[in-house]
């Protein structure tokens, strides 16, 4: 199971909880015995350049999965449902067009607390979920394609 290699597209915006995610990530990679030099992590501007950088990942054929994250918190226009929905919509178009899987990693929170509990590493961390659920689809894709 080391001979993965995972894209990871990291948003900076809000930055505190994309990187307790990765933080997630990472402690279930040395919980279950994985080395962190599988994942090759691509850091863009916020959630709405994640799908694009997916794009460039998917035709750089060398990933066997590409994983998602980032977050995006309702604020008090509708930016949090188009940025949520166009992110969503493009993630699952190139997932359901390409040969590997790509995991959504994005949160959508109405408020900064839900993230932040959704990413802290003693509560609800989704990082370690995130993962668990990557190297899942890589092992039902390998079964497919065997």
């Amino acid at each position: 199971m080391n001979n993965y290699k995972i894209g990871v597209v990291k948003s900076l915006f809000n930055k505190e909880i994309t990187d307790n995610l990765m933080d997630g990530i990472n402690d279930y990679l040395q919980n279950n015995d994985y080395k962190k030099n599988i994942l090759e992590v691509y850091d863009v501007p916020g959630a709405f350049e994640i799908p694009g950088t997916v794009k460039q990942l998917l035709n750089k054929n060398k990933y066997s999965c590409i994983v998602c994250i980032g977050s995006v918190i309702k604020g008090e226009t509708a930016h949090f449902e188009f940025i949520s929905n166009a992110v969503a919509n493009k993630i699952i178009s190139l997932n359901t067009e390409s040969n590997i899987p790509i995991i959504f990693g994005v949160l959508t929170t109405y408020t900064y607390d839900q993230a932040l509990s959704r990413s802290l590493i003693n509560e609800k961390n989704k990082g370690g979920e995130i993962i668990d659920s990557a190297f899942k689809a890589m092992a039902t894709y390998r079964q497919l394609n065997n």
